[in-house]
């Protein structure tokens, strides 16, 4: 069978046969591209709901740790939330457009998210050019020459990123912060009034989540600022730890590459060589709506979340030994974090911060791509 049957047959393709056009492939998944406008409404409502009560536990319970335990899970569905307008902002949460941006910024709202800046940072440039050093700006590795650059402040931090400790203080600081809440021109040169009119709305619900906050403290005779930070500030800066690591785990990998050369980016065929699927033991993958399914996503950003798990089954079946597999374990995580400091573009590897090589050169690839 030529290379050419072998890629519009239904059969899987060898790893020395060359990988099919990413038409061809997401043609694999257009039957599980149908959205659910039903759905979309049931797992916001519940979501919604989920927040709400455990806010609410916040002030309720008396027990500290039981308002803690309710502003950590508070934080966890606030993750969920997003991931339903992640695919709203995708048009992949239900068939119509217009319906898409409401339910999106309304799902956006308790992590603070402003729309069209998530929109814009998310699937113009990292959809559109995933670990293309230069223009994909999520966790880019630095170069050693770029590393020796940083004054020492910036030095501590970027070790701090790094460590696999801190995925909240980066995703907080260097997306939330710099690229989403008012950007400045630096790290958003394009200006639009929907960018301020969504970092707007967002601020509204800040205002009214610590107001609300506030006052069931005040009424209940409550310390303001222990209600504050565990009706608050927990939820928040859990939410922003738990997408800093998914989106860290998603896209650094031993066995992921990175470019800066577009051209090579292009021949590597990105959607599916720089991305992770992370399997979870008792299907905790479920509670994050699936978003670890992630090569599906980046092969086809229109299959709906409650449909990446067959995507991603089918994709796995269909492309045998080119998909990067990792079973999740907090030893992987971290000896990951701990070879995966920074990139060398000369020798297309993963180094530590002393330089040494610490990943396979284009691990990522089939041998026959290696030569």
């Amino acid at each position: 069978m030529t290379a050419s049957n072998t890629q519009h047959s239904n059969e899987p393709i060898p790893l020395d046969q060359p990988l099919p056009h990413r038409k061809i492939i997401r043609e694999w998944l257009i039957p599980l591209a149908e959205r659910t406008t039903f759905l979309a409404f049931v797992l916001l409502i519940v979501d919604y709901a989920l927040f709400f009560a455990l806010i609410a536990g916040t002030i309720a319970f008396d027990a500290v740790w039981a308002k803690l335990l309710c502003g950590l899970a508070a934080g966890f569905v606030i993750g969920r939330l997003f991931i339903i307008g992640h695919d709203a902002c995708h048009q992949s949460l239900t068939p119509h457009r217009e319906l898409n941006k409401v339910l999106g910024r309304i799902a956006f709202l308790p992590s603070l998210t402003p729309y069209s800046l998530w929109d814009t940072g998310h699937n113009v440039v990292h959809h559109g050019y995933t670990n293309l050093k230069g223009v994909d700006f999520v966790w880019t590795p630095l170069t050693a020459a770029e590393f020796d650059a940083l004054n020492p402040m910036q030095k501590l931090l970027e070790r701090a990123y790094r460590s696999g400790w801190a995925p909240g203080l980066y995703y907080m600081i260097e997306i939330w912060w710099k690229r989403e809440f008012f950007p400045n021109k630096t790290h958003m040169p394009t200006r639009r009034p929907i960018f301020f009119k969504d970092s707007m709305l967002a601020s509204g619900f800040a205002v009214l989540w610590i107001t609300t906050i506030i006052g069931a403290a005040i009424g209940t005779g409550q310390s303001v600022w222990l209600s504050l930070l565990l009706g608050f500030a927990v939820p928040f800066f859990f939410w922003n730890s738990m997408i800093g690591f998914v989106v860290y785990v998603h896209h650094t990998h031993v066995k992921s590459s990175w470019h800066d050369n577009k051209a090579a980016w292009t021949k590597a065929a990105p959607f599916v060589s720089t991305t992770v699927h992370l399997t979870f033991p008792f299907n905790i993958g479920a509670l994050m709506h699936h978003i670890m399914e992630h090569t599906a996503h980046h092969v086809d950003m229109s299959v709906p979340l409650y449909r990446l798990k067959k995507a991603q089954a089918k994709l796995e079946e269909m492309l045998p030994g080119r998909i990067i597999v990792q079973p999740f374990s907090w030893k992987w995580y971290f000896e990951t974090a701990k070879n995966c400091k920074m990139y060398d573009f000369t020798r297309e590897c993963w180094t530590d911060f002393k330089g040494n090589m610490t990943s396979p050169v284009r691990g990522n690839l089939p041998p026959t791509a290696q030569a």
